[in-house]
């Protein structure tokens, strides 16, 4: 699988969410700022403190967009190793035990990005090493078994593919 075309993929995905957090901070950016006169705008106080926050919130959200973007850009996704064990770049397919499999790309930012496969084959969530499953996988290799716990609901998987 292209994993260069992912990055790209991923950080397109990136920069979009960040289009829209922008066009939303200067919509609430504004909004705080609206009011006919003195009158209107001390009723309205409170609703201007929200949209003051609304903005920030989403000044916040341009910024780890650009830390995210800042880490992918330094980040090259490799080959696997010769050893086949799990590393950031690599990609990776977990089933539990019925067989429900789940195929994630282990990248530096964007977790929980949903990125399309080549071709539009399948979907690939992007994990990454600080989340509870990028830390089970990373130096696992084909054939391991890991216990993940999340939201208090511990979950058990194999892994069954790296790339």
């Amino acid at each position: 699988m292209d994993k260069v075309a992912l990055t790209s993929q991923l950080k397109a995905t990136i920069r979009e969410h960040m289009g829209v957090a922008v066009r939303e901070m200067h919509a609430a950016a504004d909004a705080a700022r609206e009011g006919a006169d003195a009158k209107t705008k001390r009723e309205d106080a409170r609703m201007s403190l929200e949209y003051g926050a609304l903005a920030s919130g989403q000044r916040r959200r341009v910024q780890r967009g650009k830390s995210m973007l800042a880490a992918l850009d330094k980040f090259t996704p490799g080959r696997i190793r010769r050893d086949g064990k799990v590393r950031v770049g690599s990609i990776v397919e977990i089933e539990d035990e019925d067989g429900y499999g789940k195929t994630f790309f282990l990248a530096p930012a964007g977790a929980g990005v949903e990125l399309t496969g080549p071709g539009g084959d399948g979907l690939l969530i992007v994990v990454t090493p600080n989340s509870p499953v990028g830390k089970a996988v990373i130096g696992c290799e084909v054939g391991d078994d890991i216990d993940v716990t999340v939201e208090g609901k511990t979950h058990s998987w194999e892994i069954t593919w790296v790339d």
